[in-house]
Formats: structure tokens, C-alpha cells, sequence
């Protein structure tokens, strides 16, 4: 049976793949009889459910046509502009097009899901920013209140948010998550200093080349005053580390061609910003513990996050090539990550320890009838199915959390230990 559902989603991701980028392109009229209409690579049960309860939660009353791919409005709803700024998973509503189809369009890769600045480093276990964007609607943010993310990881939250005009705290314990997630929403602040050092920088990068004077792109990145520009090219030698250890590419060309795609993609940013005259949200990144986060009681609108698959991925190990090109010792920071620690059952128990003070932390923040979403799945661990996700909801259920709604994400081939994940919806009641 196992063998069948990858089967069935290997074909339905080698449809995903030859779509490509095209999807976000088609931008022919549509007669105004379809009200609604989704993104042609909106493909999985998931999606459907995601876009339902978007429609939903921006008071949308709706009935699904055509083979589940267009909505009908069953009444005029009194806010479409709105929901043209903010939906995610539709690219019409009522002969317009969304802000999201023309979000998706700045892109300067392959992959549909990795447009403005998301591609920045490959870091595995992103998030899906289509799905983020959604979730955000869903949980009934809005410009000016805060999601807070304690499991940063590659900033996926904190863009989506920003985009939406939606302030973020993203905590991680992790330099190299913070670095990224950094560089992924501050570079638009400063793109006129980052090309003032780009000439400097690309010839010490070219110097390196030769053997001559070793270490000085390091020093000249060092010695740029400014942190966000100085992000900017640490980030930009990252990329170009990974692109020579995972796949043998040479340091010097990867860095050059990156730095500047990365550019190009700050720019795409900023011009959507003015193109669509968006007030992006205020982003606070910080190095931190989820188990003891930095916030007030009762201080933070909505959470979005997803917990590290440690037990079915190592962190510490998959980047260690970052992690020690920015100086940090590895057995250290194996202290300090959550999931890492331990073998065996011993390893199980302190993953679940660590995420309890991480479930009683988000408790502890949110404001009261606030939603907190947590994205987790079951991973495979010496041969046996560690249940996390009931682990999960038994304990956010005892410590004062609701759960309102449980999805089923099915996933294909994530490191040939989970096939699926579960969006959890958790509401903070009042007791």
C-alpha cells in the first residue's frame, strides 16, 4: 500500500515539476463567471482543504465547481479588494488577479516555490510559503499584529509575513538560521550599500582565485560597518560553500554568479513592493531557545511554526560546512539544538522534554483566543514510528491549548523516513 501512494505521488510530482514556472504565468482573461480560481499546481487534498478554510476565515461564503478547481461566490463579498491582497492558493477573484499571482512571478529559479528572496541557501525542510501565507489568513492575522515563529529555520514565516504587513519575531537556536532569515527580509533595507561594496567584494572574491592575499574576502566582508550589508555577503559565501561541498561546484564562480542572483532578487522585492504599494511588516530576528523564549506573557498575536525534524534529520550534520565556516564548534552547538542530543530511547526523551518547555513557552506568549499552528510529523527512528504528533496534541492539550483542526499533509520521499505531516490548529482558551 506504501509502495502505491509514492507511487502515485512521484507521478504527481513529475506533473509539479514539468509545469514548472508556467503556472504563474498564464495570465490570459478569464470570463468573470469564474469568480475563484486557484493556482494551477494547487494538486493535493491539503491544498484544497487550506483554501477552503482561507475563504472561510475571511468570512468568503463559497461552493466548489468544476472538478474541484474554481469557486462559485454565493453572495457579493463586501471586502474583495482585501481578499485580493491576501489570499494564497487563488490566482482570480472576480476577474482580478490576486497579489499572490504576481508575488509568485519574481522569481529567479526553477522551483515555483522559492520566488523573491525564499531560495536563499539550501536548507533543508522548508516550509512551503504558499501554505504559510494561507495559515496566516486562516489564523485571522492582519497588518500589524505579530506571528511569532520560535522554529525559524530559513525564514519562510518571517517573508510570508512581511509580505502580508504582518510583524514577525523568528527565534532559532541555530547562527545559520538566523543568518538567512536575516538576510532574507533586512537586505531590501539596504540594497543601495550592498551594491556600493559589490565591486570591492567580487574583486577580493577573484583574488582568491589566484592564491593571492589569502582571507581577504573574509576581511573585507568583516570590515563592512554596516550588519544587514555585512549579512548579506556573509550569506552570499555560504551559498557558495554549499554549492562547492554538495555539489564539487567552483567556490569562485557559484559566489559570483549567487551574489549576484541574490541582488537581482532584492531588487525583485523592493520593485514589488512599489508595484503592488505594500506596507511590509516589521521583522525581529533573533538568536534564542525556543524552551525560554525572549517575549512577555500574553504578547503575541499568532504562532506559526514547525518543530525540527531531529529525529528524522540532523541538523548540526547537514550544515555542519556553514556552521564551521561561521566559526562555531559543532560538539557544542550538538548541546544546544533540540532532538540532537542522546541516542537510542534517550534521544526520544529528551526530544520530547525539549518540546514540552517549547509547547508551554508558545502557551506561555500567545494572548488568549489566539491560534497557535504547528506543522509535525511521525518519523521512523531505528525502526520503529515515533509518535510525535499525538506526543504533541496530548500535551499542548494539557497544558491549556485546544485543538481545532488536525489536516493531513502528505509528503513524498522527506529523507525516506516520513510520508506524512499533519497541520495542527491550537487555540489558547480562556480559563
Amino acid at each position: 500500500m506504501n509502495q502505491e501512494i509514492k507511487t502515485k505521488g512521484a507521478i504527481m510530482l513529475e506533473k509539479a515539476e514539468k509545469i514548472g514556472n508556467f503556472w504563474a504565468f498564464k495570465d490570459e482573461p478569464l470570463p468573470e463567471e469564474k469568480q475563484l480560481v486557484l493556482f494551477d499546481n494547487v494538486q493535493f487534498i491539503y491544498e484544497l482543504a487550506l483554501a477552503q478554510l482561507e475563504l472561510k476565515s475571511l468570512g468568503v461564503k463559497f461552493e466548489v465547481t468544476n472538478g474541484l478547481r474554481e469557486f462559485r461566490l454565493l453572495e457579493e463579498p463586501e471586502n474583495v479588494e482585501s481578499l485580493r491582497r491576501k489570499l494564497a492558493y487563488f490566482k482570480l477573484i472576480k476577474g482580478q488577479y490576486t497579489d499572490y499571482f504576481h508575488i509568485v512571478r519574481k522569481n529567479r529559479t526553477r522551483s515555483v516555490n522559492q520566488y523573491l528572496t525564499h531560495w536563499i541557501y539550501p536548507y533543508k525542510g522548508k516550509f512551503h510559503p504558499q501554505m504559510i501565507r494561507a495559515l496566516l489568513n486562516i489564523i485571522g492575522l492582519n497588518k500589524g499584529d505579530t506571528v511569532l515563529d520560535p522554529f525559524i529555520g530559513s525564514g519562510t514565516t518571517a517573508v510570508e509575513a512581511q509580505l502580508l504587513g504582518i510583524n514577525c519575531v523568528g527565534i532559532d537556536i541555530s547562527p545559520l538560521c538566523v543568518l538567512q532569515s536575516k538576510v532574507k527580509t533586512e537586505s531590501i533595507e539596504v540594497l543601495p550599500e550592498i551594491l556600493e561594496w559589490k565591486e570591492e567584494i567580487l574583486q577580493k572574491a577573484g583574488a582568491n582565485l589566484f592564491n593571492l592575499n589569502a582571507g581577504s574576502l573574509d576581511e573585507t566582508i568583516e570590515d563592512i560597518p554596516n550588519e544587514k550589508v555585512k549579512n548579506f555577503y556573509r550569506m552570499a559565501k555560504l551559498v557558495a560553500v554549499s554549492d562547492k561541498v554538495r555539489r564539487r561546484k567552483d567556490f569562485v564562480t557559484s559566489f559570483r554568479k549567487n551574489m549576484e542572483k541574490m541582488i537581482l532578487s532584492v531588487k525583485d522585492y523592493i520593485d514589488l513592493t512599489n508595484e503592488l504599494n505594500l506596507e511590509v511588516g516589521e521583522i525581529f530576528i533573533k538568536q534564542g531557545d525556543s524552551r525560554n523564549l525572549p517575549l512577555d506573557n500574553n504578547s503575541i498575536d499568532g504562532i506559526v511554526t514547525s518543530p525540527p525534524y531531529s529525529i528524522a534529520l540532523d541538523y548540526v550534520s547537514n550544515d555542519a560546512h556553514a556552521l564551521k565556516t561561521l566559526g562555531y564548534d559543532l560538539r557544542e552547538l550538538r548541546e544546544e539544538f533540540i532532538g540532537v542530543r542522546g541516542k537510542g530511547q534517550r534521544k526520544i526523551d529528551l526530544y520530547n522534554e525539549d518540546m514540552k518547555k517549547s509547547l508551554e513557552e508558545m502557551y506561555r506568549v500567545l494572548k488568549p483566543e489566539k491560534y497557535a499552528v504547528i506543522v509535525i510529523g511521525n518519523a521512523t527512528y531505528q525502526g520503529k514510528e515515533i509518535k510525535t504528533v499525538e506526543f504533541i496534541i496530548d500535551y499542548a492539550e494539557k497544558i491549556g491549548f485546544k485543538l481545532v483542526k488536525n489536516i493531513d499533509k502528505i509528503i513524498f520521499g522527506l529523507y525516506n523516513v516520513m510520508q506524512k505531516e499533519n497541520i495542527l490548529i491550537f487555540k489558547k482558551e480562556v480559563t
